[in-house]
């Protein structure tokens, strides 16, 4: 096979379009953190970044992302953006590359789009664990259906991210846990498409991340105990529900309760019930209440079985369509600034002249776009699975779709069910969605459409030598 001069000219404008793309698309992809001034906040994040310094465990505050954000302090949480940024850039491109689609042009522009038009660069310019929820799900598939594409490096390091994802909180690792179920209860059907070695290393993750988190755990707070809180979380919205109302009007006059006395006076919102000024507050919240909550959400189960599948489904449909950009990511974040302030003090000033603590940042623009875009990526993602499923097209691309498609019926009914729906957590989640259908439309449109795997191997092959 000989090499034209058009040939030639064609590999060095693709090489001179990489390294540009290297250079600016991390910086694109973190964008709205340097447009803030700071890494973007949340609500949750003073949780995460206190329990380096006060050492005892917290309802659904992993210390193993508390660890992560810890070691960035020194350098302003920059690092912890950067680390984000070049992690999703990463297991975009080598998404592409195991699919056979990676080319230089499309990489950047599918980038591109997913910046401009998803909450994929808002999620990846904050502090929270939101960005690994939905990188995890790459990086698990990468793992699975592709063994036999990438280095022993890229392996591992696959293996490394999945598990601190899956530490980084409960709702990912259930998540990850329901996908690696699903593989290996589909396999016999699929049978070499999920190799039994790229599922046992999926498996392997869910374990190394438990481990990973308990360790963390215990060296913080010397518990060697899982994080607290699930049982408070399902309370709160089983309270939302009005089930918990039912409950205690069933049972007060017989038992009793410390929420008897209250039972007329529940909030409407889990939310308020469990973090704003409630009776949750006066009974001792979670350290006093939680075998109580758990004995009530427990019981509830058992008394209350239709009343209970059916709000779960509605919570669950409900999280499907919640999925706006920004909810939490406000100027009204006074556990965080106050975390920063105490323990943190040479951030404070440049976290107070950011953009968001003036209520600069304001995401109803930026919903116009997004909303629509995930909610039609979504509908779209399933009729690409169907349409695929219904020519027996079973490619790379196809169990990708599928895989996405589970993780986010996974997802909501794990975060619906249990926390309630809040478009938080459809948002990171819904950006795949977009991925998957960007990918699916470039191949189609694309000059190697027809392509099922690396063709410049396939050529080496049967070309003769170059002259």
């Amino acid at each position: 096979m000989s090499i034209t001069t058009d040939q030639l000219r064609a590999r060095a404008a693709d090489t001179f379009w990489l390294r540009r793309a290297a250079v600016t698309l991390p910086l694109l992809m973190i964008a709205p953190a340097f447009w803030n001034g700071y890494p973007l906040l949340q609500w949750d994040t003073g949780g995460y970044l206190a329990r380096w310094y006060e050492s005892y465990l917290v309802p659904s505050r992993s210390t193993v992302f508390g660890l992560y954000l810890h070691y960035g302090e020194g350098f302003g949480f920059w690092t912890n953006v950067a680390v984000q940024s070049l992690a999703t850039l990463w297991l975009l491109q080598l998404s592409l590359r195991v699919l056979g689609l990676m080319q230089t042009f499309r990489f950047v522009a599918i980038s591109l789009l997913l910046i401009l038009s998803t909450a994929l660069p808002w999620l990846a310019s904050m502090l929270l664990t939101d960005i690994f929820a939905g990188l995890s799900i790459l990086s698990l598939f990468l793992l699975i259906v592709g063994a036999s594409r990438t280095s022993a490096l890229e392996k591992i390091s696959l293996f490394v991210f999945t598990a601190f994802a899956a530490a980084t909180h409960s709702a990912t690792l259930g998540v990850l846990l329901g996908l690696c179920v699903a593989g290996w209860m589909t396999r016999p059907f699929l049978g070499r498409r999920l190799p039994v070695a790229g599922l046992v290393q999926a498996s392997l993750t869910i374990v190394a991340g438990g481990l990973m988190l308990i360790s963390a755990n215990y060296a913080l707070s010397g518990k060697l105990a899982w994080t607290p809180g699930g049982y408070g979380v399902a309370f709160g919205r089983m309270m939302q529900d009005g089930i918990v109302a039912r409950y205690l009007g069933d049972h007060c006059p017989r038992e009793r309760y410390k929420l008897c006395p209250y039972r007329n006076e529940l909030p409407a919102s889990a939310d308020e019930f469990l973090w704003g000024k409630s009776m949750f507050n006066t009974l001792g919240r979670f350290e006093d209440m939680n075998e109580e909550m758990g004995y009530i959400v427990v019981q509830s189960l058992k008394d209350y079985p239709a009343w209970q599948a059916g709000a779960a489904l509605r919570a669950m449909g409900q999280q499907l369509l919640h999925v706006a950009t920004g909810e939490g990511t406000n100027g009204w974040i006074p556990h965080t600034r106050g975390i920063i302030e105490r323990y943190i003090p040479s951030q404070a000033a440049p976290m107070r002249a950011a953009r968001q603590q003036h209520w600069g940042v304001n995401f109803d623009y930026v919903n116009w776009l997004h909303i629509p875009v995930a909610l039609a990526s979504m509908l779209a993602l399933v009729a690409l699975l169907a349409h695929a499923l219904a020519n027996r097209r079973l490619d790379d691309l196809t169990l990708l779709a599928a895989t996405v498609t589970l993780a986010l019926l996974g997802n909501a009914f794990i975060c619906g069910v249990i926390s309630g729906p809040h478009d938080r957590y459809g948002a990171r989640m819904a950006w795949l969605a977009t991925f998957v259908v960007l990918t699916a439309i470039a191949r189609r449109f694309g000059d190697d459409r027809r392509q099922t795997g690396p063709q410049p191997r396939r050529e080496r092959k049967s070309s003769t030598p170059v002259l």
